[in-house]
């Protein structure tokens, strides 16, 4: 069983690498040593193969997102997605309102997410980890210390062995950019700091396509 912790790339090499990302779409670009997604009213993503497990296992990335432009929506995600179309765990980050989501779907709906303010310095690292039964939502400034927010029981597809990761962007309208995703699974020695609760609430952004959209 492959888990996502064999899934690294820092984005050095000057292209995509097939290999590492086969079903991406869209026409990412590596640029800057990082991979670059464009964001516009259509979809584009870095898609790894699907033939991961997320049991006892991360994905971690430095991301960022795209700039508003002028969108009322420019939103990219980290997601960990299963075989089942609308069942994923990850991340959303949306520039355009300062909103990040904590996501755990079924059917593309969970009524549990959490909706914190983004801080693009707080939140530069993102983290997704199961351990012993338990998925935890991480973020960091630097990659090294680690703040939880959020805690769910793992769904018992984390332990399947045929799940990808994904990072889309999309932008509802304005002036076309791009989300940046750099160091995944990079380790950095570091510690997980002390879990900050926050209270669950509605969307922050408006249903817009199947992978994009919290519910």
């Amino acid at each position: 069983m492959a888990g996502f912790g064999l899934l690294q790339d820092q984005f050095d090499d000057g292209a995509v690498d097939p290999g590492l990302w086969p079903q991406s779409y869209g026409d990412p670009v590596v640029a800057g040593g990082r991979g670059r997604v464009p964001c516009t009213a259509g979809y584009a993503a870095l898609r790894s193969a699907s033939g991961y497990s997320l049991a006892w296992s991360q994905v971690s990335a430095r991301v960022i997102p795209p700039a508003a432009g002028g969108a009322s929506t420019a939103a990219c995600s980290l997601l960990v997605l299963s075989s089942t179309p609308g069942t994923d765990a990850g991340f959303l980050i949306d520039g355009a309102q300062s909103a990040m989501g904590l996501y755990l779907r079924e059917g593309y709906a969970d009524g549990s997410a959490l909706f914190p303010l983004y801080d693009p310095v707080a939140h530069a690292w993102l983290r997704l980890r199961e351990d012993d039964g338990s998925l935890y939502w991480e973020t960091s400034p630097d990659g090294r210390a680690w703040t939880v927010r959020r805690t769910a029981p793992s769904p018992a597809w984390a332990a399947d062995t045929d799940l990808s990761l994904l990072f889309e962007a999309h932008r509802d309208t304005g002036v076309m950019d791009f989300a940046e995703i750099d160091d995944v699974n990079i380790s950095r020695a570091g510690i997980v700091a002390a879990s900050v609760r926050l209270l669950a609430g509605p969307g922050p952004y408006a249903r817009t396509g199947p992978t994009m959209s919290g519910g």
